[in-house]
């Protein structure tokens, strides 16, 4: 028994599939000035709308609301049922301090108190 679906039938079960993943979804890809809403992030690349998101390459910004997430450089990898497909070659999380160059530990002091703060000297 085969199962044949109209084109028709197809596409709108496609769209309806990409919609419900627009509603519930944060995740926004940022290219430049250019902001798009992510249908799908999974840890090897994204997927974004086929129809209205133009070819994206290079280097993309991935944020979750406000909360910036990762900067990417993506290549684009398939499309299929209305998603284009993008593979990350290299996904750089973010972070909101600089890198330390040396180990700090856990218990260490935050700060050092001079003689001036105690009035003396």
């Amino acid at each position: 028994m085969t199962t044949f679906i109209p084109k028709a039938v197809q596409d709108a079960l496609d769209q309806a599939r990409i919609d419900g993943l627009k509603k519930k979804n944060r995740l926004r890809v940022h290219v430049g000035e250019e902001i798009y809403p992510v249908l799908r992030l999974w840890t090897g690349g994204f997927s974004v709308e086929h129809d209205v998101v133009p070819q994206l390459r290079g280097l993309v910004d991935l944020y979750d609301g406000a909360r910036h997430l990762s900067q990417c450089l993506i290549v684009a990898s398939e499309e299929e049922g209305g998603e284009m497909r993008y593979e990350f070659k290299r996904a750089t999380a973010v972070s909101d301090r600089a890198p330390l160059d040396f180990y700090r530990a856990p218990d260490a002091p935050i700060g050092l108190l001079g003689h001036e703060s105690f009035g003396e000297g």
